[in-house]
């Protein structure tokens, strides 16, 4: 499985205040971003895989909604964490 419990831990050590620190935006925005990455891979080699091409749409936007919403909290944390996953916002 690609998303084990120590890859989820390592996740939230990294991005988050701790290793149980799963609610927090950047750890929550972290774990999207990791999932996208993987899907991502996974719709180029099967093109005709449209539910999970759908999925991949709907955690595209949530997301984008978890960054509106840490921008409008705080800007600075928004940015921290925009620089440290390499998105281009």
């Amino acid at each position: 499985m690609y998303l084990s419990t120590e890859v989820k831990q390592k996740i939230f050590e990294d991005y988050g205040k701790s290793q149980v620190d799963t609610g927090s935006p950047e750890s929550q925005i972290a774990l999207f971003t990791h999932r996208i990455k993987h899907l991502t891979e996974h719709v180029k080699t099967n093109k005709k895989d449209l539910v999970t091409k759908r999925s991949l749409i709907a955690l595209v936007g949530k997301r984008k909604r978890m960054l509106e919403y840490l921008k409008q909290q705080d800007i600075e944390r928004y940015r921290a964490i925009v620089k440290k996953l390499g998105l281009r916002k």
